[in-house]
C-alpha cells in the first residue's frame, strides 16, 4: 500500500510524494565531498534533529509496551491452546502475532531510520522491509475480520463443533495469505532513490513508479479499503446483526414471560460468550479509533495535496505514531479482560459461599425470589454496561472495565 508519505516521519505506506527528513541520506563511496560539508548543505529537516529525537523516544517506549505486552498474551494464549482449545482464543493468538510482527518489524526500523535519517541499507533491503512493514498491519485487520465474522456466526449460524473448527482454520488461512498477496506489490514499488539535487543523498520511496498521480491514487484508495474500509463494513454488519438478534429473541422471551427463562439468566447467549462479545468489541473500535486519523490524512493529501502539505510535520508524525499505538492496546484490553473475570469468580464464590440458597419468612423456608429485571434489558446491560449517576445507559461501543 502507498498511503501518504509526510516530510519527516516514515509512513509505512509511502507514496510518490517527497523526501521524508527522517529518510534521506547514504553517502557513495566516491563522493568528493566530504561528510561535514554534505550535512552542512541539507536543510534542517533532512539532518538529525530534535523531531528525530522524539521519534526515537517515543518508538522505543512503543517498542517496550508492545514487546512486553503482545509476547505476555502470546504465552498465555498458547499455553492455554494446549489444554482446553477455544477459537476465539486462536484467533486471538493470530492478532498477537500480527502485533508481534509490526512490534519487532516496525518499529525497530522506524527508530534505526530515525537514527541515521537516511536509507543506508541497499534497494533489496528497501524492499524486503517495504514488505514486511505493510504484512504485519494487514494481518493485524484481516485477522480482526475473522474475529467479527466468528462473532457473528456464534451467535446467529451455531454450527456443530468441527464445522465451526474448519471455518475457523480457513478464515486464518485465508487471512494469512490475504496480507501476503497485498503486501507484494510493495516490494515493487519502493526502491532507493537518489535526491535530485543532493545525489549522494538516498533514500526507500516510491518515486517514478507510478505512470500518473491517478493511477497513484486508485492503489492508495485500493490499500485503504483492504486494510481499514474492509474490515469496518465487516464489523458494522457483523456487530449490528449480532444485536438485532439479541433484541429479537430477548423480545420473544419477554413476550413469553415465563420466569424459569428469565432465571437462565442469558439464555443462548453465555456468560462467557457476552465477555468475549465485549472483548471483540473493544479490540476492533480501538483499532478504528488509532487509524481513523491517519487515513483520513492520506485521503486528504490526494484530495488536496497543497493544503495537506502545510500540515505541520509534527501532526503527521503523531498521527502515524498513534495508528501505531494500536499494537499496544490489544495485550491491554485483553489482560484488563482477565483481570476483570478472575476478580468476578473470586467475589461470585465468596458470595455463594457466604449466602443459603433459601430464604425464611416467618421461619418458612421461600427460595430467592426470580429477577424481575426484564430478559431484553438485563441481556443488553450485560453486553453493553454503562454507569452515569447511579442510572444504566446503553453504551453500543465502549463497556466500562
Amino acid at each position: 500500500m502507498a498511503f501518504f508519505q509526510d516530510t519527516t516521519s516514515i509512513d509505512l505506506t509511502t507514496t510518490s510524494f517527497f523526501f521524508s527528513a527522517e529518510n534521506s541520506s547514504v553517502l557513495s563511496e566516491n563522493q568528493t565531498m566530504s561528510f561535514v560539508e554534505n550535512v552542512t548543505e541539507l536543510p534542517l529537516d533532512m539532518r538529525f534533529n530534535a523531531g528525530h529525537k522524539l521519534s526515537i523516544t517515543m518508538y522505543s517506549i512503543l517498542f517496550v509496551i508492545s514487546a512486553t505486552g503482545n509476547l505476555t498474551v502470546f504465552f498465555l494464549l498458547l499455553q492455554r491452546r494446549r489444554g482446553a482449545r477455544s477459537r476465539i482464543n486462536t484467533m486471538l493468538l493470530h492478532l498477537a502475532i500480527a502485533d508481534l510482527l509490526v512490534t519487532f518489524l516496525l518499529m525497530p526500523l522506524e527508530i534505526a531510520w530515525a537514527f541515521t535519517v537516511s536509507w543506508k541499507g541497499g534497494d533489496a533491503l528497501c524492499r524486503i522491509t517495504a514488505f514486511f512493514r505493510t504484512f504485519g498491519l494487514f494481518l493485524s485487520s484481516f485477522v480482526l475480520i475473522c474475529i467479527s465474522l466468528d462473532r457473528y456466526y456464534a451467535v446467529l449460524r451455531p454450527m456443530s463443533l468441527t464445522a465451526v473448527d474448519k471455518r475457523g482454520k480457513i478464515m486464518l488461512t485465508t487471512a494469512w495469505i490475504a496480507s501476503v498477496v497485498c503486501s507484494l506489490p510493495q516490494v515493487v514499488i519502493f526502491h532507493v532513490e537518489p535526491h535530485p539535487k543532493h545525489t549522494w543523498y538516498e533514500q526507500c520511496v516510491t518515486f517514478n513508479v507510478f505512470p500518473s498521480q491517478r493511477v497513484e491514487f486508485a492503489y492508495t484508495v485500493f490499500g485503504i479499503a483492504l486494510m481499514y474500509g474492509l474490515p469496518l463494513v465487516v464489523f458494522l454488519f457483523s456487530y449490528a446483526s449480532i444485536i438485532c438478534e439479541i433484541y429479537r429473541r430477548s423480545r420473544d422471551i419477554d413476550n413469553d414471560g415465563d420466569d424459569r427463562i428469565r432465571r437462565s439468566s442469558l439464555g443462548y447467549l453465555g456468560k462467557a460468550k457476552i465477555r468475549t462479545l465485549k472483548m471483540t468489541i473493544i479490540i476492533v473500535v480501538v483499532f478504528f479509533v488509532c487509524w481513523t486519523p491517519y487515513n483520513v490524512m492520506s485521503l486528504w493529501y490526494f484530495y488536496d495535496r497543497k493544503s495537506a502539505t502545510e500540515l505541520d510535520p509534527r501532526i503527521q508524525k503523531g498521527l502515524f505514531l498513534f495508528a501505531v499505538t494500536n499494537s499496544c492496546m490489544n495485550p491491554i484490553v485483553y489482560g484488563a479482560f482477565n483481570i476483570r473475570v478472575r476478580r468476578a469468580a473470586q467475589v461470585s464464590s465468596s458470595q455463594r459461599l457466604r449466602q443459603p440458597d433459601t430464604v425464611t419468612t416467618s421461619g418458612v423456608p421461600q427460595s430467592r425470589p426470580a429477577c424481575t429485571t426484564p430478559y431484553r434489558e438485563s441481556l443488553i446491560l450485560a453486553i453493553f454496561p454503562l454507569r452515569w449517576r447511579g442510572t444504566y445507559i446503553f453504551a453500543l461501543l465502549f463497556p466500562l472495565l
